[in-house]
């Protein structure tokens, strides 16, 4: 017994050397690098891993018990530092190079439920109604409240055409149910149209190629135009964000010079700074930026940056407010570990931790309403024995463009509809300001 708890003693000792330190420990350090309340730290975890291998009702193998540990070490820091065995690291691989297989949404952990972040345009959850900010309680009746974020997300994982039953808790609603079919996931990262003189870009994660898709959309839409757009809508809602060099290239496309973004961490030295390189490949046409809850991380980057540089105008709501990177730590053949390394700061030098970006004018997504019996009253036209105008007959008189009834067409997206209102009212201004 007593070499089985030297053995464990050594591997928590082992362990402990490899990431460096361990929470509650004193991190004052003797001559030979470790302190003496460390070694007490370290023995008290060997006494509990050889407890829990002997005395546990049901057989543990030490490799759970191991990862266990190491997934509470990161867990317990923030959010985003989570621990990924072999299987759960090529997962997240697969993912970031766009397709992976799964529901279809970005997630955290809050409260002991899964948050969404946001779902994934075009996925099985964007489709079955998944909204930003729900929490899911429960996976196929069991519940979330117990399980790390990797466990829950493994559970939500599984063959392409299985079914999964979700409970979801939405504000101001009770809790219901949700069946998705699992589908693989494949992020098409840019999509683009022409929505009349404005070119509309949306990009729905930071994936690989997200620049270079952003760059093709850019000249498609140019092409489309004839040249002739006014300006550029970018789509960053429910965006969870990505790579950062992705961010930064996205940012740089737009800007001629200055500070994109830079990252600060525990050590001064390792401090990084990211700046945009001449050349803006809409040529400085006037750019609205969408943004809202749903908007993390690298979309934060770009909004951010666009913001403080003057380029664009950000509309929508309050974005998510995750200001922190994350570095993955490869551990050999035993999968890696996340691990948060620094925060980030726009280029005025904001960390937006917690706090996200606000939009410099905020339109929150609702629902337009026409008042009845407006058109045709109070109008000079109207009155009894009006004089006509001479260059429109009578018989030219038309009703409002839109339906067939003559009511206009509700639009489908407000904040879109608001900041290509406000694209086209910037180059109406130019205009004017240039005859």
């Amino acid at each position: 017994m007593h070499d089985f708890r030297k053995a464990a003693f050594l591997a928590a000792f082992a362990l402990v050397a490899l990431i460096g330190w361990i929470p509650g420990a004193n991190t004052q350090e003797t001559a030979t690098g470790t302190s003496t309340e460390t070694y007490r730290q370290l023995e008290l975890f060997g006494d509990v891993f050889e407890r829990v291998r002997e005395e546990y009702v049901e057989e543990v193998s030490d490799e759970q018990l191991i990862e266990a540990a190491i997934e509470g070490m990161l867990s317990s820091l923030d959010p985003h530092s989570t621990y990924m065995n072999p299987k759960n690291y090529r997962d997240m691989q697969i993912q970031t190079r766009g397709e992976f297989g799964g529901l279809g949404i970005e997630v955290t952990m809050e409260g002991g439920y899964v948050k969404v972040v946001t779902p994934i345009d075009d996925t099985p959850a964007f489709r079955a109604g998944i909204k930003a900010g729900d929490l899911i309680t429960h996976l196929d009746g069991e519940p979330v409240l117990g399980l790390t974020l990797n466990q829950a997300v493994e559970k939500m994982r599984g063959a392409i055409g299985s079914t999964i039953k979700l409970t979801v808790l939405r504000e101001g609603q009770e809790p219901f149910d949700v069946s998705i079919t699992r589908d693989r996931i494949e992020i098409k990262a840019v999509r683009s149209r022409l929505e009349g003189d404005v070119g509309y870009i949306r990009i729905s994660s930071f994936s690989e190629n997200a620049d270079t898709g952003l760059a093709a959309a850019i000249k498609d839409l140019q092409k489309q135009s004839g040249n002739k757009l006014v300006g550029y809508v970018l789509d960053l809602r429910n965006n969870p964000g990505g790579l950062l060099d992705q961010a930064v290239s996205v940012s740089d496309a737009f800007l001629e010079r200055g500070e994109v973004v830079s990252t600060r961490g525990r050590h001064p030295e390792n401090a990084q700074r990211f700046n945009a390189t001449p050349g803006d490949l809409t040529g400085g046409l006037p750019l609205v930026v969408l943004i809202n809850a749903g908007s993390a991380s690298a979309s934060e980057i770009v909004a951010g940056a666009l913001q403080d540089q003057r380029r664009a105008i950000l509309v929508g709501t309050r974005s998510f407010g995750k200001g922190s990177v994350q570095t993955i730590m490869p551990l050999g053949r035993d999968g890696a570990m996340k691990l948060t390394t620094q925060r980030y700061y726009t280029p005025s030098g904001r960390s937006i931790q917690a706090k996200g970006i606000e939009p410099d004018i905020e339109v929150r997504q609702a629902k337009l309403e026409y008042v009845d019996g407006e058109e045709g009253q109070r109008h000079e036209a109207n009155l009894r024995g009006a004089l006509q105008n001479e260059a429109v007959p009578p018989a030219d008189a038309k009703k409002p463009e839109g339906a067939a009834d003559g009511t206009e067409k509700e639009p489908e997206d407000y904040q879109l509809t608001r900041a290509l209102d406000l694209l086209r009212g910037i180059a109406l201004y130019r205009t004017t300001q240039a005859q």
